[in-house]
């Protein structure tokens, strides 16, 4: 039995808390891209993540991903359902096994969360808090066991994913582009702007997010080490490198660079990073990077072309941001950090980008099929989307009854639910006069 080290614990239970923060941020983020009338819907379907993912996690989804093989490679067992058997003294590895469990489930949190991005401004509140468990478990506890369980079948063939490129960024991107596609498109995409309505806090929810992400990615290494330390600064570089990428496609082909695609660049080179931080040297890191910078500046545009509107750009970010740091492993990796595999510009031939692509390919295949079916599913029998009476209304009104801002801020009126034994707010009531 391996013993705990208290500053591999120390370490992750700062990285724990570091991705935690990944969430709120994620909602701060979202927040802002968004409309007026869907800043608090828009953030409630990122918080209402931590305790729906908590619940079922903790219940069954951590056994399913990690506990012991029980399928061939596919799923996990029910040894640790409702956590049993781990207390606080069971180690994993060097750290306790609650503390890992913690860990991974903020990484099953935030991965949750990212798909709600596609579906801003339109879907029913109850509907989204129906999907979040049961996805968290058909979707990403399976694939999670896939990719990280020494059981899993991905694993075991010799995949490479060191922080989530496969579990967290094509999982949420696939499943988003399912959603997006069984709830259809806003009243007026393609007509109306929709842009942005709140940069500073576009800007406020990306730095939180790259505070966190060191913790996402470097806390990967379950300890205070140089890997850690390597991983630490990949994180860094591919996010400046994505944002550099991103303003010099905006400077080129638009004429401008702008403070939105500044954070959209951050976010695509850490999603780049995240599978590839642990495999690739600092100069890997930047090519990773900039590619993704470049690349996504571009895909986000996708969706106009082909007629789907993922409304945050989880597709045009997220997945194909995963895709190109899973396949770039695959060119970039090197024995210097993975200890063993080595991509095509090391020598290593063709074998570990096959590899890297066939994950690739398998992983989004599921995550789009069981989304789309689970939407599809809710759809059929609670509804999934709102009336169009509802969504003109503004879904914040229509779902929550309140609004984000003062009235005379934006042109809306603020909105309150009465208090228990309270009649119709004063503001609400006619005149007596």
């Amino acid at each position: 039995m391996n013993s705990i080290d208290p500053a591999a614990t120390a370490w992750l239970l700062t990285s724990t808390a570091l991705v935690l923060l990944m969430t709120p941020g994620l909602a701060i983020f979202y927040g802002g891209m968004v409309r007026t009338t869907g800043v608090l819907n828009m953030i409630m379907m990122s918080f209402i993540a931590i305790p729906l993912v908590t619940v079922t996690w903790l219940l069954v989804g951590y056994s399913l991903a990690f506990s012991g093989d029980s399928a061939g490679g596919f799923i996990g067992d029910l040894s640790h359902l409702g956590m049993a058997g781990i207390d606080s003294s069971t180690p994993h590895g060097s750290v306790p096994e609650l503390l890992y469990a913690t860990f991974q489930l903020s990484f099953a949190i935030i991965t949750a969360a990212l798909v709600s991005g596609a579906i801003a401004d339109r879907a029913r509140f109850a509907a989204w808090m129906v999907f979040v468990p049961v996805w968290s478990v058909v979707v990403y506890s399976v694939v999670a066991h896939w990719v990280w369980s020494p059981g899993g079948w991905l694993f075991k063939l010799g995949v490479l994913d060191y922080a989530g490129g496969l579990v967290v960024e094509i999982v949420s991107g696939a499943s988003a582009l399912a959603l997006a596609l069984v709830l259809g498109p806003r009243i007026g995409f393609k007509v109306d702007a929709m842009r942005p309505h709140n940069l500073p806090f576009v800007l406020l929810g990306v730095g939180l997010l790259w505070f966190g992400w060191f913790g996402f990615n470097a806390g990967s290494a379950l300890a205070a080490n140089g890997a850690a330390a390597a991983i630490f600064l990949n994180t860094l570089v591919a996010g400046c490198l994505g944002m550099l990428g991103w303003l010099s496609v905006e400077q080129i082909r638009d004429g401008r660079p702008t403070t939105f695609g500044a954070a959209s660049g951050v976010v695509a080179g850490l999603v780049a990073i995240t599978p590839s931080c642990g495999t690739v040297n600092t100069l890997g890191a930047a090519i990773v990077g900039v590619a993704a910078g470049v690349v996504c500046a571009f895909a986000i545009g996708l969706k106009f072309r082909f007629g789907y509107d993922d409304s945050l750009d989880v597709v045009g970010v997220h997945f194909v941001g995963g895709v190109v740091g899973v396949l770039l492993i695959g060119f970039l990796a090197t024995a210097v950090m993975t200890g063993g595999p080595q991509g095509l510009f090391f020598g290593g031939g063709l074998a570990q980008l096959g590899k890297q692509a066939l994950a690739m390919v398998v992983v989004a295949a599921y995550a789009f099929a069981m989304s789309f079916g689970l939407a599809k599913l809710i759809d059929r029998t609670m509804g999934f989307r709102l009336s169009p009476e509802d969504e003109m209304a503004g879904v914040d009104f229509a779902q929550h009854a309140e609004t984000a801002y003062a009235e005379g801020v934006h042109g809306h009126q603020p909105v309150r639910r009465p208090l228990f034994g309270e009649g119709r707010p004063r503001s609400e009531r006619p005149d007596e006069d």
